[in-house]
């Protein structure tokens, strides 16, 4: 088998961290590997198969030798070094907002719409993990009976806002519970036990970007500009893995039966529901894991041809990290193009 020289960009982040892992854990497989991090992550090590692999700074040159860039660093490093990677011969896949509204570059789900990957420029783009879990969850039903409109409720998780989120919320539960003041730097509302809309910037719809990016990808990646999509985006005192509440209508008529049995068969879901015991997906069902969680199907009593469901997704994995590297994989299977150095 071919093997790859492979980049991470953002490394030392939680998305980083967990990319280097699912490149061990899938024998994705890496030839070389190289990591490259902040300034202020040089220095450091970070783990691949039980070695340490340095953590090197970026620069114009870096991309030399290397057939795949994986970049977490967020929408300026990307903007930055995507392009020079692909000079550069590497196949990007870029976790970030840059360039996942290019119409020249594919945003793709691969469970969902790996046609896309067949057409790429160098640069491919995994979506927002909010869209991601929304669309593993909706998709298959769109194939069959046709969304017409989607009403979403999300439950953000403090993964969702990297590792100092996290870290953040876990101190600032345990000054509360101790009686001690405590200064916020990520977040700018009290986070623990509280929840409040999320603290993405607001545009003049009165929509948040995070809530924009998920009506707009969900758009490019179904090619259904045209799909009618109302979402309120929620930050909540979870560590991680993001909750939904969806309320669908559908173009024809459609059973919660019919729905769960669609879902049982769809490549990455996992329906979960309890009736009996009232036990349905929870963030701790979906920490860690690689599927899209799926549970509560049920009829809208008040609206025909309408179901709500509950879904749940890990921000880290499917929502990020591991939709990247499926995007990867699924370049080397069917053959598009990764230039060779």
């Amino acid at each position: 088998m071919t093997s790859f020289n492979v980049a991470i960009i953002g490394a030392t982040g939680a998305v980083g961290q967990e990319m280097l892992k699912l490149l061990e854990q899938r024998e994705f497989p890496v030839k070389t590997i190289r990591c490259f991090a902040s300034p202020q992550s040089f220095g450091k090590t970070v783990l691949f198969k039980g070695k340490k692999i340095p953590v090197e700074k970026l620069s114009e040159n870096c991309f030399q030798g290397i057939d795949i860039a994986l970049f977490s660093a967020g929408k300026k490093i990307s903007l930055a070094y995507a392009p020079l990677a692909v000079k550069a011969g590497c196949l990007v896949v870029d976790n970030s907002s840059a360039y996942r509204m290019d119409p020249k570059v594919p945003l793709v789900i691969p469970e969902i719409n790996s046609h896309a990957l067949e057409n790429h420029s160098g640069i491919i783009s995994s979506p927002n993990c909010t869209a991601t879990v929304m669309l593993m969850a909706l998709a298959p039903l769109h194939r069959q009976f046709k969304i017409r409109r989607i009403v979403m409720a999300t439950y953000q998780a403090a993964s969702g806002a990297g590792q100092k989120a996290m870290t953040e919320l876990q101190e600032e539960s345990r000054a509360l519970l101790e009686n001690r003041p405590y200064t916020r730097t990520v977040m700018p509302f009290p986070y623990a036990f509280n929840l409040f809309p999320h603290n993405a910037p607001m545009t003049a719809s009165g929509y948040n970007e995070e809530e924009i990016k998920v009506i707009e990808e969900a758009h490019k990646i179904l090619e259904e500009p045209n799909l009618r999509i109302a979402v309120t985006c929620v930050r909540v005192p979870v560590l991680r893995a993001h909750c939904e509440a969806l309320n669908v209508e559908f173009e024809n008529p459609i059973t919660a039966q019919e729905a769960k049995a669609i879902l049982q068969k769809s490549p990455g879901v996992t329906v979960l529901e309890e009736w009996d015991q009232n036990r349905f997906p929870m963030p701790l069902d979906a920490t860690g894991h690689d599927h899209i969680f799926v549970g509560r199907i049920r009829q809208d009593l008040s609206n025909a041809n309408t179901l709500d469901l509950w879904a749940a997704g890990d921000q880290l994995l499917k929502g990020a990290a591991l939709n990247a590297i499926q995007i990867a994989e699924t370049c080397i299977e069917i053959g598009s193009r990764i230039s060779r150095n």
